[in-house]
């Protein structure tokens, strides 16, 4: 048995219940349960439709996302999350980097970097020599003025959380920035690169070993491993070539807003729900949702 839901913008858009009968009649699917009026449905089906990806293209133009996954085990036990482009809305070191005025440059190696065109560690080693002699202070001015969290991400973890489970924060990014993001949003821990400085600036260095794309990995093992969890009880979330690995892993992996290339190869794809989306993929509807 595997179930279809469907969702959309719940800032911009409606989910039209003819829609919704439409596809659920094509695909002789059972019976139509509204996780959230105008904002995300679900239908069980007696097994994946072969023309799955013909329908998505289809309701992406609508501004629907469409998912089809099997109907046992959906409510997982731990969120593995990325925060660049992810739990926030930014990339945290082109904030940095645009700060100090060499934003375009490191702009186009973070978009080469996470559509999988450069390899991840000598990425960011390039683009983190090019803040070399930014004063430390510029963190904590980037954190206050330029970063915004993706809509969602408190009631993603408050109510993940109040059903326990344990979310995890592991970011190619740096911990100046996850240590405020992961205490923001709730999470129970955070992993990521340390930015070096001395004398109060930036040595335009990053502390070794750098956390990458196995190092996401690991993170996975390593969390399930202490909580006497497995992968399958993982629902991970990313946007960029190095999250391909956790996401293939865990039993649920969520390509968010991804890049094109990571789409590609995950069967999960959310173009146009915000983080509310990874909870009706997990069959809660919004009157499980914690409160804020």
């Amino acid at each position: 048995m595997h179930i279809a839901t469907l969702l959309t913008n719940p800032a911009t858009s409606r989910l039209d219940r003819t829609l919704v009968e439409g596809v659920r009649n094509a695909w002789s699917g059972g019976e139509v349960l509204w996780l959230a009026p105008d904002l995300a449905a679900e239908f069980p089906l007696p097994k994946g439709p072969s023309n799955q990806w013909d329908v998505w293209q289809d309701l992406q133009a609508e501004g629907v996302d469409l998912i089809v996954q099997p109907a046992t085990d959906r409510r997982k036990r731990m969120l593995l999350a990325d925060m660049d482009s992810t739990m926030i809305a930014q990339e945290c070191i082109d904030e940095l980097a645009d700060a100090a005025g060499v934003g375009d440059r490191v702009k186009e190696i973070t978009a080469r970097a996470m559509n999988g065109e450069l390899g991840f560690e000598g990425a960011l080693t390039e683009r983190v020599g090019l803040l070399k002699g930014l004063p430390e202070s510029i963190i904590a001015e980037v954190l206050a003025t330029r970063i915004t969290p993706t809509p969602g991400g408190k009631v993603l973890l408050a109510t993940m959380r109040a059903h326990g489970a344990h979310a995890a924060l592991v970011s190619g990014g740096f911990t100046a920035f996850t240590a405020r993001i992961a205490a923001d949003l709730g999470f129970d821990e955070h992993r990521a690169n340390a930015l070096l400085a001395e004398n109060g600036r930036l040595t335009g260095e990053v502390a070794r070993p750098i956390l990458g794309r196995e190092a996401k990995v690991q993170a996975l093992h390593q969390i399930t491993a202490r909580l006497g969890l497995t992968p399958a009880d993982v629902l991970a979330v990313g946007d960029g070539a190095n999250d391909l690995g956790m996401l293939r892993l865990a039993g649920m992996g969520v390509a968010l807003h991804a890049k094109p290339s990571v789409q590609s190869e995950c069967e999960i794809r959310v173009n146009h729900g915000d983080l509310t989306a990874l909870l009706y993929l997990q069959g809660y509807s919004d009157g499980d949702f914690a409160p804020m």
